[in-house]
């Protein structure tokens, strides 16, 4: 079964979105990027500092609500839907519920054929990033960069602490098409 969808999983600043876009560039198939931040930004604006919402703590941590939940639920559902209806999707996630998180996904994704990638990145190197970037709160590179990771099974795993992305997508796109 050709792969369909490649969840791409690891902590905020490890080099996801990065990867994802050297994917687009080496597959030789078009294949759309959606990640987390696309759903948070497309909610509305008092959602992103509810308690029923999403809420982004000053050191970092992320809080998420029953809204939240609820519209996640229809996202998953609904990649899953492009995914069938013929779309091949790279998904860039942040699995803060570990095993739980991967759960929802797999649930959705049953009856396609995904390749699970693990992102990894030093907690320093990610946080020297999240500085760089400015869009994020200082600390959260830091307290994702393990602890998303805990519970969660992987088809490969890469690290992008000393490694490029376009490597990275390079050995991600050779269990793509084989």
């Amino acid at each position: 079964m050709t792969t369909a969808v490649i969840v791409l999983n690891g902590g905020s600043s490890s080099g996801k979105s990065g990867i994802a876009r050297c994917l687009q560039a080496v597959l030789p198939d078009p294949w759309l990027a959606l990640g987390t931040d696309t759903l948070v930004d497309a909610m509305p604006a008092a959602m992103r500092a509810s308690d029923t919402g999403i809420e982004f703590a000053p050191d970092g941590e992320v809080i998420v609500g029953p809204e939240f939940r609820t519209l996640e639920a229809a996202w998953i559902e609904g990649i899953a839907a492009m995914a069938r209806a013929g779309a091949r999707v790279i998904v860039d996630e942040v699995f803060l519920g570990g095993p739980a998180s991967q759960q929802r996904w797999h649930d959705a994704l049953h009856d396609l054929s995904v390749l699970w990638v693990g992102v990894h990145c030093a907690p320093a190197i990610a946080t020297g990033r999240e500085l760089a970037r400015g869009d994020r709160p200082i600390g959260m590179a830091a307290s994702q960069a393990n602890t998303v990771h805990r519970g969660v099974t992987y088809d490969l795993e890469v690290d992008t602490s000393h490694t490029e992305s376009i490597e990275c997508a390079r050995m991600i796109a050779a269990r793509v098409v084989g």
